[in-house]
């Protein structure tokens, strides 16, 4: 079991793309629409890390910052579309280690994370951030990039690393062509989805014994793709 981060966002769009970037980085994704669903969440899986938006229905940010403060001690990174200085001293005071203000890159995002579980850590906490993944004969080095079949290195590109990565993050999940391109690609507009196809085509010839028999990549045909099950270790 990785590092459990809590998303709360009510916008479909924003929490799908979160949730999708999130899970590639090695993170077990949890998900809420509204804030009292959150709450409920919260108090049954005891996430590391919650990521809220302010604007909630049912319970605002602010509250329900309140209430995980008075159940625990995740880190808490609120995301808003407030500017104001005021509404960031606000957010902090309420109990939030961090803020981030709407539009904001999965980067930017990911690199908040990774600051506040470093500075947990130093508070005594013992996480381990994910960065290696070993499926089957394959090893995927998150920080380095790299990737190795056996004792050999796979020389792949910043696309096909992407989503070689989100892939064998989850063996067995399917990823619509949509869900890998906008992690692949992340903010850029691509308007056919078929563009994977070709990413994925190539991907497949540098990390598959056999070009007929896809045993790492598999086509979930009319859908998208997925990594296999029987790899996960």
């Amino acid at each position: 079991m990785g590092i459990k981060v809590l998303i709360v966002e009510d916008e479909e769009k924003i929490l799908s793309l979160m949730e999708t970037f999130l899970q590639s980085e090695g993170y077990d994704i949890f998900t809420a629409q509204d804030g009292k669903t959150a709450v409920q969440l919260f108090t049954q899986i005891k996430p590391e890390i919650v990521i809220l938006d302010w604007m909630l229905p049912h319970m605002n940010g602010l509250d329900v910052c309140r209430h995980f403060r008075q159940q625990g001690e995740p880190g808490i990174i609120m995301v808003t579309a407030k500017t104001e200085e005021t509404d960031k001293i606000v957010g902090l005071e309420m109990g939030a280690d961090d803020y981030l203000t709407k539009p904001f890159s999965l980067r930017e995002l990911s690199a908040r994370i990774r600051s506040l579980l470093r500075r947990m850590n130093k508070g005594g906490n013992n996480h381990e951030l994910p960065s290696v993944l070993r499926r089957g004969e394959l090893t995927i080095h998150e920080e380095s990039l790299q990737v190795f079949k056996g004792k050999q290195e796979l020389r792949l590109t910043p696309t096909e690393f992407k989503l070689l990565h989100l892939l064998a993050s989850k063996p067995g999940r399917v990823y619509s062509r949509m869900q890998l391109l906008q992690h692949a690609f992340e903010e850029e507009f691509v308007i056919d989805e078929r563009t994977v196809d070709s990413h994925i085509s190539k991907l497949r010839k540098k990390i598959e014994d056999d070009a007929d028999h896809n045993v790492y990549i598999q086509t979930v045909y009319g859908f998208g793709y997925r990594f296999g099950a029987n790899h996960e270790n």
